[in-house]
């Protein structure tokens, strides 16, 4: 098993800095996911634990020895790629087993591990096949069971669904969450997408241009953003976010108004969730035409502009109206979020 500690590790090409002091301990066992945009130093953290990047700064340590000099072979993880990296000429059984030949392990445990690993991954009936004959899904599977074969101290994984369509997804998605129950390896889970994020993890990294912009639960990510990338990058949809003003205690915006706000009076960014809002008859404390509505199937999706903002709110699977007409949105106070308007850091608690 594995902790793993990465002390203000950084990673720069000249001027350019791809991970800028990158401070965290995980636990054991725990299933982290890096989470952010392309370019914001996501895989470049996962290849640094790797040893497929050096660092530039900074210590990596695993259960507690410092592996910046070792080699990739010799930190004990196992790597599942968005590529797959299958050999074309091997079948799936080889495929498998071939971590387990260049690691020169005993060769009269190769075929019960071999099949042990392709059982977790429902493989048993394509062991013969060659990677061309498999289904994209199916393929992934493979990858997963090759790093399960190794029996590595830490899993790492290199957006491994990205090139499996909506459906595939979804249950490749819970074959990595039981899998990652059954296993208990340390694993740390890249990827852009916040739903495999919320769904997968322990605990989320979101990061952005190099830097870390918070850590914490799925949970806490999602209800307490600490800022108003991380607000804007969570949820789905994200959550709605209107430049305005406070005055006292009051927000205001084109077409809004929300009393009882603890807030200093000047600029700020409103934010809350379109499942935190109501459409009401009137009295809301937004007013504005429907700018598009999206039937969802348990609801439906109602959107207005505010200034530049588009504020979407979840509505009864009922609801009717056409584009443009009037519609009052409520929001309850409890349920905004205040950020600062010009760094975007979180205001309140």
């Amino acid at each position: 098993m594995a902790e793993i500690q990465l002390k203000n590790v950084s990673k720069r090409w000249g001027s350019f800095v791809g991970v800028d002091n990158f401070d965290l301990t995980i636990a054991d066992r725990e299933f982290l996911v890096l989470l952010g945009p392309s370019g914001c130093g996501k895989t470049t953290t996962m290849r640094m634990i790797a040893g497929l990047e050096d660092a530039t700064g900074g210590d990596i340590l695993i259960d507690g020895s410092r592996v910046n000099d070792l080699e990739p072979k010799d930190r004990d993880v196992a790597m599942v790629f968005q590529s797959y990296a299958l050999y074309p000429n091997m079948n799936v059984y080889e495929n498998i087993r071939f971590p387990l030949k260049v690691r020169r392990v005993d060769p009269g445990t190769h075929d019960e591990k071999v099949r042990r690993a392709s059982a977790m991954v429902e493989l048993d009936d394509f062991l013969h096949r060659k990677p061309a004959e498999l289904s994209g899904g199916q393929r992934q599977r493979v990858a997963l069971a090759r790093a399960i074969v190794r029996e590595p101290n830490v899993f790492l994984m290199d957006e491994p669904l990205s090139n499996l369509d909506a459906k595939l997804r979804v249950s490749t998605r819970a074959q990595i969450k039981n899998l990652s129950h059954e296993l208990a390896v340390t694993t740390i889970y890249v990827t852009h997408d916040q739903i495999e994020a919320m769904t997968l993890a322990d605990r989320v990294v979101v990061m952005k241009n190099g830097v870390v912009q918070q850590i914490g639960s799925p949970t806490e990510i999602y209800d307490r953003p600490a800022n108003a990338f991380v607000a804007s990058f969570i949820g789905n949809p994200a959550m709605n976010l209107v430049e305005g003003e406070v005055a006292d205690g009051t927000f205001h915006a084109p077409n809004v108004s929300i009393p009882g706000l603890s807030a200093a009076d000047g600029k700020v960014v409103l934010g809350f969730r379109a499942e935190d809002a109501n459409v009401v008859q009137n009295g809301g404390q937004i007013n504005a035409p429907i700018y598009t509505m999206e039937l969802l199937g348990d609801a439906t999706m109602v959107s207005v502009r505010i200034g530049g903002a588009l504020v979407s709110v979840k509505a009864d699977k009922t609801f009717r109206a056409e584009i443009d007409d009037p519609v009052s949105i409520e929001v309850h106070q409890g349920h905004c979020h205040l950020f600062d308007a010009e760094t975007g850091a979180r205001i309140g608690g």
